[in-house]
C-alpha cells in the first residue's frame, strides 16, 4: 500500500517519507521522524517513522514519488451552502455576547468532484509556496491531504521555544483600515494571551511587538512569542499543552466549549486534519509543529476544501462569509488551481 508524508520548512528544506510508517507514541530520539494527528488529537500513537526518508527539492519530487505523467487536477467545485453555517455563527455569537465563551471558529468545508487529474500532482505547489509558510501532506492509497501554512504551532530544541499568534486577516491592500480594526485586533489578541499564559506554566515567555505577515494573497495579524523552558519538555506533550489555540479553536479551551466546537466541526462536516498540528523532527531534535490550514483532502473523487474564521463580539455575518472566501480563494491560487 502506498503511503508517505511531506514536510517543506520555510527555508526550503523538505524531507518526504515513505511508508510503512512504524508509529509511536513519543517523538524518537534519532529524529527523521513525521507527526500527523487529527483536530482531536484521537490518534495516540502520532509519531510516524518512515521506511525511507529522502531530502527533496521541487526538482527531486517527481521522480521520487512518481508523479511522471499525472496530470494537474480538474474540479468541479458545488457552491458552499450558507444555512448550516449561519446557523453555527448566530449560536456562536449570541454565546460570545452573552459572555459564556470569548471567541470560537467554525469551519466551511467547500465540495468539488475530481473530473480528471491526479491530487498529487499538488505537491508541485506545496513544494514551491512562499517563503513564510510550511508545506505539509499526508497521502495514502485513495485519499490525503496537503496545504501549505503560514501558522507554526511550535518550533523546540532542547528547553527554547518559539511560537506565534496569526489572527485577523485582510485582503492586502486593505492595510490602513485593517491596522486599526479592533475587532481583527481583539481576535488576535485572544490568541496572544492564550498563548503567553499556556507558555508561562513551563518558562519565561518574551513577546515581539504586533506585525503584518502577507502571504499568499492575505494579509494577517502576526505576533512572534519565544520561551526559555525551564526544563526539556517531550514534543509530544507540548502539542496538547499548546493545540487548539483559539486561532482554530474556543477560548476558554474548556472542556464544554470544546465539545460545543466539535459538535460545530461534526455539522459542518470539517475534515479532521483541518486546523490539526502536522510536523516534523530533524536528526538534532529541532521539532516544527505547525497548524494545518491553508490545504485540501480528499477521498475517491471527493475534494474538501475548508476555510475557518474567529467570532467574537465585534463580528459580522457578512465579513466573516467574505473573508471565508478570500481564504479559499488563497489556498485554490497557491495550488494553481483554477477556481
Amino acid at each position: 500500500m502506498m503511503e508517505f508524508a511531506l514536510f517543506r520548512l520555510p527555508d526550503g528544506r523538505a524531507w518526504l517519507g515513505e511508508g510503512p510508517f512504524t508509529a509511536l507514541a513519543a517523538a524518537p530520539a534519532g529524529g527523521g521522524a513525521f507527526y500527523v494527528n487529527d483536530f482531536d488529537l484521537s490518534d495516540p500513537q502520532p509519531w510516524k517513522v518512515p521506511a525511507k526518508l529522502h531530502a527533496i527539492t521541487p526538482e527531486s519530487l517527481g521522480s521520487t514519488i512518481h508523479l511522471n505523467g499525472s496530470q494537474t487536477p480538474q474540479i468541479n467545485w458545488a457552491k458552499p451552502a450558507t444555512e448550516w453555517f449561519k446557523m453555527a455563527f448566530r449560536r456562536i455569537r449570541r454565546e460570545v455576547l452573552a459572555k459564556r465563551i470569548e471567541k470560537m471558529v467554525p469551519v466551511l468545508t467547500e465540495t468539488g468532484t475530481l473530473v480528471s487529474g491526479d491530487p498529487r500532482r499538488l505537491l508541485q505547489a506545496v513544494m514551491q509556496a512562499p517563503a513564510n509558510m510550511w508545506g505539509y501532506a499526508h497521502i495514502t492509497e485513495n485519499g490525503g491531504f496537503l496545504g501549505a501554512t503560514p501558522e507554526l504551532l511550535f518550533k523546540s530544541q532542547d528547553q527554547s521555544l518559539e511560537t506565534m499568534a496569526l489572527a485577523g486577516t485582510a485582503k492586502p491592500g486593505h492595510q490602513d483600515a485593517f491596522l486599526t480594526d479592533v475587532k481583527e485586533i481583539e481576535e488576535h489578541e485572544i490568541v496572544v494571551r492564550y498563548l503567553t499564559e499556556q507558555l508561562q506554566t513551563l518558562g519565561t515567555v518574551t513577546r515581539q511587538p504586533r506585525s503584518l505577515c502577507e502571504t499568499a494573497g492575505l494579509v494577517h495579524f502576526q505576533t512572534s512569542l519565544t520561551a526559555e523552558l525551564r526544563a526539556k519538555v517531550d514534543p509530544a506533550q507540548l502539542v496538547p499543552q499548546l493545540h487548539p489555540t483559539p486561532a482554530v479553536g474556543c477560548l476558554p479551551r474548556d472542556d464544554a466549549a470544546l465539545a460545543k466546537l466539535r459538535e460545530y466541526r461534526e455539522q459542518l462536516k470539517v475534515p479532521g486534519f483541518f486546523g490539526a498540528p502536522f510536523g516534523f523532527i530533524e536528526d538534532d531534535g529541532s521539532t516544527h509543529v505547525v497548524v494545518a490550514i491553508r490545504g485540501i483532502c480528499w477521498q475517491g473523487d471527493t475534494i474538501s476544501l475548508p476555510s475557518g474564521c474567529g467570532i467574537v463580539g465585534g463580528s459580522a455575518f457578512d465579513h466573516e462569509w467574505r473573508e471565508l472566501r478570500l481564504k479559499r480563494e488563497a489556498v485554490l491560487r497557491l495550488l494553481a488551481l483554477p477556481s
